[in-house]
């Protein structure tokens, strides 16, 4: 019996059933399915990352570009704060449905320790989404490389290029993360820490199937939003809130300009720090507000019921055998266990 039984009766359209694609494309699909899944799931997660990296560090870039060039306007502190929310909702809305849309490997390794998630599609997954903010960075740098050349020639004009180069106000900054010389490490593991408990806080309360304050359709937008509000708040003090995010852009750095742009002891609070705050985060989230008494939001079922309907439907695809009876549904009996889903 399919696993579909144990759930309240639905009708299941499937994009097969309304429209015929391309011969090639049924063909790859059937492959995708069988062999290549894991490397779809790989390019979505390095996609997710580029795509909100490309947008905030575009940002960013202009901000250090308008205020070496002494131009007004080009960015501004609001401006990359809104750009990482709209490149973290474009990312999850486009990779979720295809990879879970974790996009960041501190999300990724705790759903590792607490959902018992595959160790090594974890690995694989922090390997692409690393290689995404690289790729991201690296484009920008070509795209922008006129006139970072530009904004370097006026601080060595001035004799401020060496001083200014690896710091937030240098070309280097708008990429790999640094802070400014003299600031005290605590303090900014202090803030790193807390602003990526936040974040993990609400990356686990939009993933929490029985809240109906937040639907998966509004999820995109509400981490987008959390991570703007930490930019707003605190990146004056030195945030990074992603290893992904933090280690490919330093790698490009480096790739640029060398072993300079490593970042020192700041680099190590700069890529590990989300780790630990995104899982006592996830364990606080578990412990004070998750009860598994709670009902499932419709729109959270539809959403388990709909990824279980696809699983089936592509396992008939791949092997042959014709779809089982899943459509007709049957009223659950009260033994099944949801699964929980990793989808935001």
């Amino acid at each position: 019996m399919s696993p579909l039984h144990q759930y309240p009766h639905r009708e299941f359209v499937h994009l097969a059933d309304h429209e015929q694609r391309p011969a090639i494309l049924q063909r790859w699909e059937r492959r995708r399915h069988r062999e290549a899944h894991w490397l779809v799931e790989c390019i979505a997660e390095s996609v997710g990352v580029f795509l909100y990296v490309y947008a905030g560090v575009g940002s960013a870039m202009a901000n250090v570009f308008g205020n070496t060039e002494q131009v007004a306007g080009l960015s501004s502190t609001l401006q990359i704060g809104l750009a990482y929310v709209v490149g973290i909702a474009l990312a999850l809305i486009i990779v979720s449905g295809t990879s879970g849309g974790h996009i960041n490997p501190a999300v990724t390794l705790t759903l590792v320790i607490l959902k018992k998630y595959p160790k090594w599609k974890a690995v694989r997954y922090i390997i692409a989404q690393i290689l995404g903010s690289y790729i991201a960075c690296l484009l920008i740098y070509v795209q922008w490389r006129q006139m970072i050349q530009e904004a370097e020639a006026v601080l060595a004009a001035k004799g401020t290029l060496d001083a200014v180069l690896f710091t937030p106000q240098g070309p280097a900054g708008a990429f790999a993360l640094y802070v400014t010389p003299g600031t005290k490490l605590g303090f900014v593991f202090v803030n790193e820490f807390v602003v990526d408990f936040v974040i993990g806080l609400t990356i686990f309360a939009c993933l929490d199937p029985t809240n109906f304050a937040v639907s998966p359709v509004a999820a995109p937008w509400v981490v987008g939003l959390v991570y703007g509000m930490v930019i707003w708040g605190y990146s004056p003090v030195g945030v990074a809130t992603n290893l992904a995010r933090d280690v490919g852009a330093r790698f490009m750095a480096m790739t640029i300009w060398g072993t300079g742009a490593s970042g020192g002891r700041y680099a190590a609070i700069a890529a590990l720090t989300n780790i630990p705050a995104t899982f006592l985060a996830a364990c606080f989230y578990e412990f004070v507000f998750a009860d598994s008494s709670r009902v499932i939001t419709p729109t959270h079922l539809d959403i388990i019921v709909g990824h279980m309907a696809h699983e089936e439907h592509s396992g008939c695809a791949v092997t042959g055998r014709p779809r089982s009876s899943a459509n007709s549904g049957s009223s659950m009996d009260g033994k099944g266990r949801v699964q929980t889903i990793e989808k935001v």
